[in-house]
């Protein structure tokens, strides 16, 4: 699975899920474009990833800033031959205390900036007629959770977007394909209590969290020639949980 001379974008690739895929895509001879609000912790995972990385500070929910980062992406590189939507975040509350703001941010950040993202590298990728296009939604964009209806809907929106984009790029030779984590160990379980931890390894058949490069083995598979005939699906990374 070889990436030499292909263009790896990866939004949210400061950290996390992002910087491991960010470092496999560089492991296999990618150069890869991390885009990320988190500038500091964005330019030092650039420089430990070498110079097959550069850095781009990005706000998703920004269209005229990603507009700019991907046309400097473009003149640099010349290509973009993958996009990985992954930047996302939480912000958990029972509905009966969500505000129309803790509602809106996760939908703009998570939703509508994978959308924004989509609308300005397929543009490049048509005009290529090739490209691979990978959106991080999660397990619980197929399940629901309780304190997460913010989240889960857009997660689930993400899944609806990856099937209507793979319908409408495929005659261009672009596949757009889901991955649903379940635990992965990042900042965002980091958090949890031993206690909690332990209750939700009990509910994953392999009897432990996903690590950032399980997603990103799996996220290079997409993005390779092998998977040339995989388009709008979505592939449960969760340890069997949901299954």
């Amino acid at each position: 699975m070889s990436f030499k001379s292909k263009v790896a974008v990866i939004t949210g690739g400061a950290s996390g899920i992002g910087a491991g895929i960010a470092r496999a895509f560089a492991r296999e001879q990618a150069r890869v474009a991390i885009c990320d609000i988190d500038a500091n912790t964005g330019a030092k995972t650039a420089s430990e990833i070498g110079a097959a990385a550069r850095f781009f500070e990005l706000d998703i929910t920004n269209e005229d800033n990603i507009n700019n980062a991907i046309n400097t992406i473009m003149s640099d590189y010349g290509q973009i031959d993958v996009l990985v939507n992954n930047a996302g975040i939480t912000n958990d509350r029972l509905i009966l205390r969500m505000t129309a703001g803790d509602w809106d941010k996760v939908l703009k950040i998570n939703l509508t900036g994978t959308f924004l993202m989509t609308k300005a590298v397929s543009k490049h990728m048509l005009k290529q007629r090739s490209g691979r296009i990978i959106n991080i939604a999660s397990v619980i964009g197929l399940t629901g959770n309780a304190g997460q209806a913010n989240y889960a809907a857009s997660k689930a929106g993400i899944i609806g977007f990856t099937k209507s984009c793979a319908k409408e790029f495929a005659p261009r030779n672009i596949t757009v394909n889901a991955i649903a984590p379940g635990f992965i160990q990042t900042r965002m379980t980091d958090v949890l209590s031993d206690d909690a931890k332990n209750s939700y390894i009990k509910l994953i058949p392999l009897g432990r969290f996903g690590t950032p490069d399980d997603v990103a083995q799996v996220t290079l598979f997409l993005a390779s020639d092998a998977a040339s005939y995989i388009t709008g699906q979505v592939l449960c990374l969760d340890g069997g949980m949901v299954m």
